[in-house]
Parts: structure tokens; C-alpha cells; sequence
């Protein structure tokens, strides 16, 4: 297996650091070897599978819950009975009108990212696969699309992508509302773990992916369990 160092680039999410991305460089095979690269703490954004290899930081620790362990909390129960009105529906097919509810996601909530502004080509670049057809888990209120979860599905887990949705509805909470939808949909696909992708613990935007418990967490080249009473 091949793999290459990128150059240093400011860090997308610690303002004060720069990152530096371990690549898988293959020009094949992705399909073969990707769950197990995501069992070693790699990630996808598109047709690229990465990891954080900092130096002077290890911030970025990839997250993942254990599907036959996770109990969900006070909190998040509330939030699955404050959405008991919206439908959802999995899609295997990208759909035109994604587009528009990502657009105006980014460019309202995320103006201080590196998405910003959203283009079609950017949305393409991660909602299409080239080697893997990702699943859209759809959220609809009362007719309307409100939501949509890119979500890989592999062999023994899912792994989140990307979501995006109305931000008008932001009382709903509905990002946690959507993981906790991966989580029942890859329960009931047999599926052992959901990737969320890196937690950053001084990342405020990362925050609410340390609440589902248990989880594990990619430490020192290995997974280790965080409960509710390590956390």
C-alpha cells in the first residue's frame, strides 16, 4: 500500500496550528482496502482517504460508536421525540434538488469555513463517489426536504460523510437527530460501528459527537473505549 505526506496548510479547525494529511496514494484498490483503512483511523472526503499526521498536534482523533453498546441519552431521546414528525427515506441516487438545501446550509451557518461559498463542483467533489456509491439519508417535513446525510455504507459499518440541512430548523437539532438515525439504520443493516469522523476536544463545532457514549476513539494507534463515566 502506498501512501503520501501533503505539504503543511493551516488547520481547518485549531486556528493556531497548521495540519499535515498522511494520503493513501493507490490509484486503485480503494474499494478493497478502505474499511480497513478507516479501522486505522483514516477518513474520506471524496475520492481522497486521509488521516491528520501532525507532528507538533494530536488533536484529531477519529470516533467511532460501537452500534450493539450505544444507549442514547436523556437529551437525545428528547431530540428524537422533538423530530417524531419528520419522515426519513434512504436514497442510493444523488438528487438534483440536494444541491440547493446544501447551498443554502453552507452559506448560511458556515461562512467562516473552507467551504465557503458553496459551489456545485465542491458539493460534487464529496457527494459523488468515484469508487464508492455513498447512501443519502433523506429528513422530510411535511413534504419538504429539510435534510441529507452522505453516508458510506461498508461492509461492517457506516461511516457520516456529511450532512447538511435547513438552518432555519436549528432548535431541532437536527445534526444529532441524524446520527442517531445512522445509528438505528446501521443497527438494523447488521452493521458494527458509525464513524463520525475526528473529534477535537477545543473544537467547539466538534463538541456534539463526544456525546454518544460509549464510544471509541483512535488513541496512540488504537481504539479505546470512553463511557459516560471516563467522559
Amino acid at each position: 500500500m502506498k501512501f503520501g505526506i501533503s505539504q503543511s496548510f493551516p488547520c481547518s479547525y485549531l486556528p493556531d496550528e497548521q495540519e499535515t494529511l498522511l494520503v493513501y496514494a493507490e490509484e486503485s484498490e480503494h474499494n478493497t482496502y478502505y474499511e480497513m483503512l478507516m479501522a486505522a483511523g483514516f477518513r474520506r472526503s471524496g475520492a481522497q482517504v486521509y488521516r491528520p499526521h501532525c507532528g507538533a498536534c494530536s488533536a484529531c482523533q477519529a470516533l467511532r460508536v460501537p452500534i450493539a453498546s450505544f444507549v442514547p441519552s436523556k437529551g437525545q431521546k428528547r431530540i428524537l421525540k422533538r423530530n417524531s414528525d419528520i419522515t426519513v427515506v434512504l436514497s442510493e441516487q444523488d438528487k438534483d434538488h440536494y444541491y440547493a438545501l446544501y447551498e443554502k446550509y453552507i452559506n448560511t451557518r458556515h461562512q467562516d469555513g473552507s467551504m465557503y461559498p458553496a459551489t456545485p463542483e465542491q458539493y460534487a467533489s464529496f457527494a459523488h463517489g468515484d469508487w464508492l456509491d455513498p447512501l443519502y439519508i433523506e429528513l422530510h417535513l411535511a413534504g419538504e426536504l429539510v435534510g441529507v446525510a452522505v453516508t458510506d455504507a461498508l461492509e461492517n459499518a457506516l461511516s457520516a460523510v456529511y450532512t447538511f440541512f435547513e438552518p432555519s430548523l436549528a432548535e431541532r437539532s437536527l445534526g444529532t437527530f441524524t446520527v442517531l438515525q445512522q445509528i438505528s439504520i446501521a443497527k438494523r443493516l447488521n452493521k458494527q460501528h458509525l464513524y463520525l469522523g475526528y473529534q477535537i476536544d477545543n473544537c467547539q463545532k466538534m463538541q456534539y459527537k463526544r456525546n454518544f457514549l460509549p464510544h471509541e476513539r483512535f488513541i496512540e494507534q488504537k481504539w479505546q473505549l470512553i463511557s459516560k463515566k471516563d467522559w
